[in-house]
């Protein structure tokens, strides 16, 4: 990353902000031209960490957890952009199938881990066994027991090999995920995001909260922190996140030739066919 770019990380937004309170800690809104305006910066430099990472074969991994409707899909949404899929890849595991329950239990999240030249983000990770498996006992307490002992030496060895590992934990109010899950119950766009587990995580607040607190005690290391973002603004947690992302990562630009566009080749005689296709109806 550039000295310029570091230093602009580093500096306040100056967002030329409207004066309605957002309700956290008495800020501001965020007006949505001038948060467009800066996601958009933000995603230009993930774009020049992508050809970083590509340039190097650099490998990171970054993690998103936190409890349901915390915000983790739109900020991951925001950081997918306008990257390659091809090298930020979003590793979304859905329940481990009765084989994979047989496994060592990091087993399937390390096959989801990047080669040279890829970045890997968890959307939850091996830290469903501090959470939800814990929480509604699809572990025993032993296994969580020795989960929390064993993770930060996994998670040393991955540094150690090189890989650049960062830890985010997206923190809700109580308030405010109660309004997000009643959201979800009447738009019928986001009824979908609403499932019997989140139902659960919603009555069961405080096995949560323990959970949440024994994780972080025992796994937020010197060798691998986690970094908590406060997410009851939606805005904010992602512009704050994503620029603390970059300006985790040591990347530089990668100075870039445009290409000359070739010309057309000649028609030689070609002639588009009468023929008549089923055209999509146009609606708009």
């Amino acid at each position: 990353m550039s000295k310029k770019s570091k230093k602009k990380n580093k500096q306040k937004s100056g967002l030329d902000s409207n004066t309605q309170s957002s309700g956290l800690n008495g800020q501001p809104k965020i007006g949505k031209e001038e948060y467009e305006a800066e996601i958009f910066k933000l995603q230009v430099e993930l774009v020049k960490l992508q050809d970083w990472v590509k340039t190097t074969n650099a490998r990171i991994v970054i993690i998103f957890e936190g409890r349901d409707a915390a915000g983790k899909g739109g900020l991951i949404k925001r950081i997918m952009e306008r990257v390659s899929p091809r090298i930020f890849r979003v590793a979304a595991l859905p329940a481990p199938t009765e084989r994979q329950k047989t496994q060592l239990h990091a087993q399937r999240y390390i096959e989801e881990l990047p080669a040279g030249g890829e970045v890997a983000v968890f959307d939850r990770s091996w830290y469903n066994r501090a959470g939800v498996e814990y929480v509604m006992g699809f572990c025993t307490k032993e296994e969580h027991r020795q989960f929390l002992r064993d993770c930060p030496a996994f998670e040393g060895f991955l540094v150690s090999q090189g890989i650049i590992l960062l830890k985010y934990w997206l923190e809700v109010s109580k308030k405010e995920q109660h309004k997000r899950f009643l959201a979800r119950i009447e738009d019928s766009s986001k009824r979908w995001k609403l499932s019997p587990m989140d139902l659960e995580s919603h009555r069961r607040w405080y096995d949560y909260s323990r959970a949440r607190d024994a994780m972080l005690a025992a796994t937020d290391t010197a060798a691998s922190p986690w970094y908590i973002v406060p997410s009851d603004d939606k805005k904010r947690a992602r512009l704050n996140c994503i620029a603390h992302i970059l300006s985790s990562i040591p990347y530089e630009e990668i100075p870039f030739t445009p290409p000359k566009l070739p010309p057309r080749q000649k028609a030689k005689g070609y002639v588009e066919p009468k023929q008549k296709h089923r055209t999509v109806p146009q609606v708009w």
